[in-house]
């Protein structure tokens, strides 16, 4: 057991060796990428993410009699909550102007009802609230 934790120790302190391959230079670089550095993606707005899903799911239930279920969809419940309202008036608009003016209520209605969600940081009920 012993052997194991010397030669485990020695696998570990080797890899930060100043001059080798994913030494020291490369340990820092790891360290600023995962810090935040100015290489590091962005992360997406909540209203952005819950537009986009309720939009997609939206389109996935149009033409279809039921909504399915919202943990499935990756949806929280007011997100779901959302996604009935714009799918209700999709559908209608679909019936009154037709397909490509359903689209574009969907875009909109989403867009709107997620910015309004999350216009004060989002809901504080949980990650399903």
């Amino acid at each position: 057991m012993l052997g194991l934790v010397l030669v485990t120790g020695a696998l570990v302190t080797g890899c930060g060796e100043s001059g080798s391959p994913g030494g020291s230079a490369g340990t820092r670089e790891a360290a600023a990428t995962v810090s935040g550095s100015p290489s590091s993606p962005a992360a997406t707005p909540p209203e952005d993410l819950c537009a986009r899903i309720v939009a997609h799911w939206s389109r996935e239930v149009l033409d279809s009699s039921t909504y399915g279920d919202y943990q499935s969809m990756g949806l929280s419940n007011g997100q779901y909550e959302i996604l009935m309202a714009v799918v209700d008036a999709a559908r209608a608009e679909k019936k009154r102007a037709g397909e490509q003016a359903a689209q574009r209520l969907i875009d909109r209605r989403a867009r709107e009802r997620c910015e309004e969600r999350y216009r004060d940081g989002g809901p504080s009920g949980g990650p399903w609230s």
